[in-house]
């Protein structure tokens, strides 16, 4: 675990997946301090993850997702890998976009240190009482 010094952090911005229930997690997470950026605001729905992965990791967005398979698909997980993405997925499954974004407003703290402490790329999870640990580094 290398940790960056507290002047050297920089804002984070969080993207949310097309996976997600977008506008509620949005939101609360916007009502929350947190700046987000939605999926279909800059990709088309059908655009391949690799492609709005690179994106994402060249702009130092922050991933929230619930897509648990992404570690699974090589060509995926290569992609994220290879531009430095930071993503955090909910492994927390039926649960409504009011419950999603609860999570997730939850979990803002710990994900805050999580980037701080945690170089990228990575994966990490997202539980339903908002526990964040690592799946996958480098």
């Amino acid at each position: 675990m290398r940790t960056r010094s507290p002047s050297r952090l920089e804002p984070l911005v969080f993207f949310l997946d097309r996976n997600l229930e977008k506008h509620t997690i949005a939101d609360a997470l916007r009502q929350a301090g947190a700046e987000v950026q939605i999926h279909d605001d800059h990709f088309r729905q059908e655009t391949p993850d690799e492609e709005w992965l690179r994106e994402v990791g060249q702009r130092r967005w922050i991933v929230l997702t619930k897509d648990t398979q992404i570690r699974y698909r090589a060509h995926e997980r290569a992609a994220l890998m290879q531009a430095g993405v930071r993503a955090f997925v909910l492994v927390a499954k039926n649960l409504s976009g009011r419950e999603m974004a609860d999570v997730f407003v939850k979990a803002l703290p710990a994900i805050h240190r999580f980037v701080a402490n945690h170089q990228p790329p990575f994966i990490a999870k997202v539980t339903r009482s908002s526990a964040v640990s690592m799946v996958i580094n480098k």
